[in-house]
This record gives structure tokens, sequence and C-alpha cells, in this order.
């Protein structure tokens, strides 16, 4: 099972238009219903925590194959695309900027419309994010977080990053409950990527024992923790490369507070810590480093990204969107899905018969 994932993209400009948007909405609902009436809610919701399934829906849709906004318009299609679809209580939040600040609030208003208590779902969404930014050190800064969950409080996270360089490019996490264990041990599997970057990985599977040592220090009084990072910081051309460029970016002045904060406040574990409030990647990566070079714990720079892919889309690669075909697919699953509520041996051959159709139409070069 492939309960999260990354997938590195490049940013590109502008966004989809309006007529394709709408068609993309339409069509992802027809999609969306067909998984959820044949497999059901649970399968809809471990489809889009895979990255490859993810980036081949949004292909489908018509959006560009190699876009970082493929991320961004697909998971807006879909969450317009649920407005509609409340027998199925699957439930879509956040999204890019500005919006994806707005989660929380709206798992809340959610919870209130369902008479139930949804404050884990509300914790659950801001530990993912904080993981990935603070934990998951590999030069990507989130901008968008989409929030799916069910009413029996099964979710997945789709979320994404930009790289703080000049390159560019973006990088897309997957989070599902089902099987997921820790938050704080190898939560990414299923993994897509094609570049690789410094990462300071406190998340990985084999990092218990740093996890333990950094929480501990955390308690220790702020004087001691400045004075170990000072002693790292005034020697940093004498440490390893790798080492220089972790600590470059973080000024001792700004851990002051911080350790303050972490010595009164106590935090029981990793999990705890990296949920505290104030608790960012530069204090987490000063109690690393002190952690490993001066008490002698292992960390994790294995950047987790694994596959890579291509597909199509709206850019006119490898083809241009054909209106006409478009609206055919979407008349198609429209009529499979009403098939679907009447029977379900009538919904398996409606299914069929889809299958079928793109099959027949492919070889003969009509798709």
């Amino acid at each position: 099972m492939q309960k999260t994932g990354i997938l590195e993209l490049p940013l590109h400009t502008g966004k989809a238009p309006r007529w394709l948007f709408e068609k993309m909405v339409i069509l992802a609902r027809c999609i969306a219903q067909v998984i959820i009436i044949e497999f059901g809610r649970d399968c809809f919701l471990k489809r889009l925590a895979d990255p490859l399934w993810f980036q081949a829906f949004g292909c489908v849709l018509g959006f560009d194959w190699h876009s970082s906004g493929l991320t961004t318009t697909t998971c807006a299609a879909l969450k317009e695309a649920f407005y509609s679809l409340g027998e199925y209580k699957v439930f879509i939040c956040g999204g890019k900027g500005r919006t994806s600040r707005k989660t929380p609030s709206q798992i809340g208003e959610i919870g209130q419309n369902l008479g139930k208590n949804l404050d884990n779902l509300v914790y659950i969404s801001r530990l993912v994010a904080k993981v990935d930014n603070n934990a998951l050190q590999d030069g990507f800064e989130l901008y968008h977080h989409t929030f799916v969950f069910t009413d029996e409080l099964k979710w997945t996270v789709i979320q994404q990053g930009m790289s703080s360089d000049s390159l560019g490019w973006a990088r897309r996490y997957h989070w599902h409950s089902e099987k997921l264990q820790s938050f704080i041990k190898k939560p990414h599997t299923g993994i897509s990527s094609d570049k690789f970057f410094l990462t300071l990985n406190l998340v990985d599977d084999n990092i218990q024992k740093a996890q333990n040592v950094i929480t501990e220090l955390s308690w220790r009084k702020k004087e001691e923790n400045i004075k170990d990072f000072l002693l790292l910081y005034n020697n940093i051309n004498k440490l390893p490369q790798r080492h220089r460029l972790l600590l470059s970016d973080i000024n001792p002045k700004f851990l002051d507070k911080i350790f303050l904060k972490t010595y009164e406040k106590k935090p029981t574990n990793f999990e705890n810590l990296l949920s505290l409030e104030g608790v960012g990647k530069k204090t987490l990566r000063a109690l690393a480093l002190i952690s490993e070079l001066i008490y002698g714990t292992n960390l994790s720079y294995f950047d987790p990204a694994r596959y890579s892919f291509a597909h199509g889309g709206k850019d006119g690669y490898p083809y241009k969107i054909n209106l006409a075909r478009y609206q055919s697919t979407i008349d198609i699953l429209k009529k499979a899905i009403q098939q679907a509520k009447i029977e379900r041996s009538d919904r398996i051959k409606a299914l069929r018969r889809l299958y079928r159709f793109y099959y027949l139409n492919d070889k003969e070069g009509g798709i």
C-alpha cells in the first residue's frame, strides 16, 4: 500500500482556461463516482494517495503532464466536483496559498454539520504539514494542502512545496490513513521525483535514537543548547560540506526564545516536539546537528524520492485537447454511473463496455 508519495514538477506559469476547468470538474466527478460506486470510498482515498495514479488522473483530466499546476488544478476540480456529491460523505478541504490555511476551519465546519468532533483531523492536518515542511528538510516550502476525508474519519492528504532555490521546482507529498502507524517513522512510501536534493530526513525509519536524543536536548536549559550550537557555528568551515550548508542560514540569536519554550514545555516525544507552535525547521536542524556532531547520534540524509514519469496535457503535448472527445468521455461515464445505480451486474457490464470502447478506439487510433 502506498501511504504517501512525493513528485517533483517544474513550476509553470498560467492556469487552465475556464472552459477546460469546467470540463475537468465534470469528468473528475464522473470518475470519482465510478470508483466509489464500484470499489468504495476507501479505494478512492487510496488511489488519491498514490502519486502515480494521481498524476495519471490529472493528465486524464487534460492538464500539463510536467507542471506543478496539475496538483493544484486537479485538487481544485475535485473539491468543486464534490460540492454536488454529498451523498457519498467525502469531504475535501484546503487548497492553494491562503486557502490552505483555511483547512482547520473548514474541517471544523464539516464536523458541526456531521455532529462530530473533528479536532483530531485538524491536528493531523497541521502535523503532516509540519512533517513535510520541517522534519523532512528537502529544500521545499509548502504552499498547497488538500485534506480529503470521509464521515468514518479515514483521510488522504495531498500537499505540494516550492523549492527555495531559483530553479523553480515543486514537490508533491501524499499521505493516507490506511495502515499508517507513525507520523514520524518513514511515513512516505510510493514516492516520485526526477531530482534529488540534500535532505535532512528526521522521519526516516532508522532514526528513532536520534529523534529521542533531539527530544531530550529540547528539555535542556537554553544556555546549554546555545553553547553547543555556537561551538558548531563558530567552527563551520571545519565541518563537512553538508553540515556547512545546513548551518549557514541559522542565526543563533533566534534560537534563544524557542529553546526557552521547549525547556518549559518539555515535549514527551519527537512528535510532540514537532507539533509545538514555533518549533520549525531551523530549531529541529540545530538540535539534530548538536545531536550528531557532539553526541554521536546518526542522522539520515536520505532523500526519499524514487520514481519519475510523464504523461500528456493541455499545452498540446503529446496532443491537443479535443473538446468533442472530452465531452464524449463524460457522456459515456455518466451513462455508466446511471447504469451502476440500477444493479451491480449492470454496473459491471457498463464498466466493461467503457473499457472495450477505449481499448478498441485506441487500437484504431481514435483516441
